[in-house]
């Protein structure tokens, strides 16, 4: 597959990524706001619907997502 050739591609499949893990997870937008907190994130279901919607939010978000939703590793051609 490899890596995006753009930033807004990259964005895109960024943001499928995480909606895929959390599918897979059973993890609602609600869970994950949660568990975000855990983590030392503030975060609302409204606010990850929204970042998730735009494709467009900050590497912590992304690894504070990851963690909280126990990935352990990935690739970038996950992504």
């Amino acid at each position: 597959m490899g890596i995006a050739t753009s930033e807004k591609e990259l964005a895109q499949k960024t943001a499928r990524f995480l909606k895929a893990e959390m599918k897979r997870a059973g993890v609602t937008y609600s869970e994950l706001a949660k568990r975000l907190e855990g983590h030392g994130l503030q975060e609302t279901e409204a606010s990850i619907t929204s970042k998730l919607a735009r494709g467009t939010f900050a590497a912590t978000f992304f690894l504070a997502c990851l963690a909280a939703l126990e990935i352990g590793g990935m690739r970038l051609d996950d992504l």
